[in-house]
């Protein structure tokens, strides 16, 4: 059975990701693949925090983007996905003037609960940071 339930491609994704914080802070879903959400955020003044690195929040925002949209996306219309916890593990710096790409997978996929671990890459391929995200189906649509 296939994970998605819902055809969005990427270019639909940020198209309605226009003014929301994920689109201030340059994030991108970039391509989706049978099992997983791609995604890249630039490293700059939106995203560094004042030593010139990738802010850890900003890491955070990121993962809880790429999760919120895969969860969403293997759900049937009349039901939606809302976060209940993000965690992260922050591994290695990246500078500004870098690109982190994401990819965002899931961990577990049941009827009440699901879990999405993403991880963000520095531009040498280093893993930057692991995240989890867990979230709650709950009857609703799609604004």
């Amino acid at each position: 059975m296939a994970l998605w339930k819902r055809d969005w491609t990427p270019e639909q994704i940020n198209e309605r990701s226009a003014g929301s914080l994920s689109a201030h802070l340059g994030i991108r879903v970039t391509r989706i693949t049978e099992d997983a959400v791609h995604g890249e955020m630039p490293v700059d003044h939106r995203t560094a925090q004042p030593f010139g690195l990738l802010h850890g929040g900003a890491s955070v925002v990121l993962s809880e983007t790429l999760g919120s949209i895969a969860s969403i996306m293997t759900l049937p219309d009349g039901q939606i996905a809302v976060g209940l916890e993000v965690n992260a593990n922050h591994l290695a710096g990246v500078p500004k003037g870098q690109i982190v790409t994401a990819i965002c997978r899931p961990l577990h996929t049941g009827r009440r609960t699901q879990v999405w671990q993403t991880e963000i890459r520095r531009a040498d391929g280093k893993l930057a940071c692991v995240s989890r995200l867990t979230t709650a189906v709950v009857e609703g649509d799609v604004a």
